[in-house]
């Protein structure tokens, strides 16, 4: 990750300055603030603000005036309730807002989460720096032949060597066209006097999807519990969980008893339908149940069984 020394200063600044508040702060949030966590190759992610900690949401629950004469277990059971029975709404009463830079295919990917306020930066005002993400070796692997939407086995050797320079070429080529499209420099001045630059706008649309972008993006305690429940799981995406993994850690910071429960109850966890569990009962029982018989899918049991660590 490559940041100006514009960029340094203003986050060095910003984490110098501090403000007296009556509003709850969290010590370890706080330490986190403005300071950019590296991601992928160029990327990075800042909390630049948040509202609320693990008391708010045991506040909105109860609906009452503050923390009071409960104990801080009380709040954990309370937060795991609420948790375990997806009663959701008093994890609305939080939110966190981040400064997000990712590459364009990753947040078009991203943004099928439709429950955050975002602003990214625009390419119709502002030139795109010359930054594409290159996976790294060990992320570099071919289509999956069972998984439409996953990886297989890692390239290697030429074919990988192949794929970079591939990938690494049109992105630098495309980057070259778009800035000769501009036909400007660094301080705004046409490069070739005699000649137009084409609009920003219509300039932009020869990037590749590598091409880095940055957007703030903020959402309330919920939603983001949403988002990573999706994107940390290691199903996902791996270059979209890169950026989930850091914003997990960030949770823990904030809001640590919320965060411990969402590991338990989500990311730790799984479910059963309920002919599921009927088939789990049966097998308690004694009863040897076999897919064939089981009134499931062939996918539904091996799943089930992968959760119950068996061999289907």
């Amino acid at each position: 990750m490559a940041l100006t020394e514009q960029q340094l200063a203003e986050i060095a600044a910003q984490r110098a300055a501090s403000a007296t508040t009556r509003r709850a702060t969290v010590p370890a949030l706080e330490a986190m603030l403005f300071e950019a966590r590296e991601v992928l190759d160029h990327g990075f992610v800042r909390v630049v603000d948040y509202m609320g900690d693990d008391s708010a949401v045991v506040q909105a629950a109860r609906v009452s005036y503050g923390r009071g004469t409960r104990r801080t277990t009380e709040d954990a059971g309370l937060i795991r309730y609420l948790l375990r029975h997806r009663h959701t709404t008093p994890f609305e009463m939080c939110e966190i807002k981040f400064h997000i830079k990712l590459p364009i295919f990753v947040a078009r990917q991203w943004i099928r989460h439709r429950t955050a306020n975002v602003n990214e930066y625009s390419a119709r005002y502002s030139i795109l720096d010359r930054e594409f993400y290159l996976p790294a070796p060990e992320h570099l692997a071919a289509q999956s032949v069972i998984n439409r939407q996953g990886r297989g086995a890692v390239l290697q050797g030429q074919e990988a060597e192949d794929v970079l320079n591939l990938l690494r070429g049109d992105a630098m080529q495309t980057y070259d066209h778009y800035a000769a499209m501009l036909n400007e420099g660094p301080d705004g001045a046409p490069l070739d006097p005699e000649r137009q630059g084409l609009a920003r706008e219509l300039a932009r649309m020869n990037l590749t999807l590598n091409t880095y972008t940055q957007w703030y993006w903020k959402t309330d305690l919920h939603n983001l519990l949403h988002f990573l429940s999706l994107r940390a799981d290691a199903h996902a995406q791996y270059e979209i969980r890169a950026y989930a993994d850091v914003m997990l850690e960030a949770l823990h910071a904030w809001v640590p008893i919320t965060a411990q429960a969402f590991r338990d109850y989500r990311l730790g966890a799984v479910t059963f339908s309920a002919p599921m569990l009927d088939i789990i009962k049966r097998m308690l029982a004694g009863e040897a149940v076999e897919q064939a018989t089981s009134g499931i899918s062939k996918r539904e049991w091996t799943e089930m069984m992968a959760a119950l660590g068996r061999a289907a």
